[in-house]
């Protein structure tokens, strides 16, 4: 074997070795792209969940069972003995009352007192003349009974009460818990039926739910003063008419579905 013949046998050698390298290679190459597709398609499944968010929400309509009235007696004189003597009189004559009312001891309490000097400015000085005291003291009945609130005011100011201060009805704790729990059940329920319309719409369904995110109860505002005796010291009136009405409270609950 010439040299010549020597380097095309060994080039052959070396391409035979070569081509099934390079096509190994090739192979290996396609296998890695093929895998890294899968990889990404399945963590884009896992991102991209199907969902539908949906607000629930539910009302209800009560009886207020508990009660808050604020009265008192408030008493002017020259001096503040005087009008201290005369509104303590009057006070215990009212507390008597409202006992004889139905009121119970303990259903009552002291919310404000006060004793207040009172001036005279008609003068052209920049300090008005002393001419006397006015003493206000004030009562807060909190009851259940909310049938007797009429009757408490129209025997308090017969007694000698010329303060109503006001008059507002509210739920106890335990009513309120109960009615918060039975409206929370229901905005679910409306959130799942809107889900479920929603999804049927869409030729789908609701297959879980991925989260909740439960609202507070809603309540009425605040009362305002609804009754005021001033000026009818011991005269007779009718019955004063107060009526309870009904209380709004609603519930709002946010739900995420998963729909498929």
């Amino acid at each position: 074997m010439n040299q010549m013949e020597y380097f095309q046998v060994k080039n052959k050698a070396e391409s035979a070795i070569l081509v099934p390298a390079i096509v190994i290679l090739a192979v290996t190459a396609v296998n890695i792209s093929i895998e890294h597709i899968f990889t990404n398609a399945s963590a884009q499944t896992d991102l991209t969940n199907n969902t539908i968010f949906v607000t629930g929400s539910a009302i209800n309509q009560t009886k207020p069972d508990k009660v808050s009235v604020s009265l008192g007696v408030e008493t002017t004189n020259s001096t503040a003995q005087a009008a201290l003597t005369a509104n303590s009189d009057l006070m215990n004559q009212t507390l008597d009352a409202l006992k004889v009312a139905g009121v119970k001891e303990n259903e009552t309490r002291t919310s404000t007192f006060s004793i207040t000097p009172n001036y005279n400015y008609s003068s052209n000085t920049n300090q008005g003349r002393l001419i006397g005291f006015t003493v206000s003291n004030s009562i807060r009945i909190e009851s259940s009974n909310i049938e007797s609130v009429s009757k408490w005011i129209d025997a308090a100011v017969l007694a000698g009460a010329n303060n109503v201060n006001n008059v507002y009805f509210s739920l106890s704790d335990k009513k309120l818990d109960e009615i918060k729990n039975s409206l929370l059940k229901d905005a679910i329920n409306n959130a799942k039926t809107k889900a479920d319309i929603a999804a049927s719409a869409a030729g789908l369904k609701v297959k879980g739910v991925r989260s909740i995110a439960v609202g507070e109860a809603q309540l009425p505002p605040p009362p305002v003063p609804v009754y005021n005796a001033r000026g009818f010291e011991g005269s007779q009136i009718s019955s004063t008419p107060i009526t309870p009405g009904q209380q709004e409270i609603s519930a709002i609950v946010s739900v995420i579905y998963l729909i498929g």
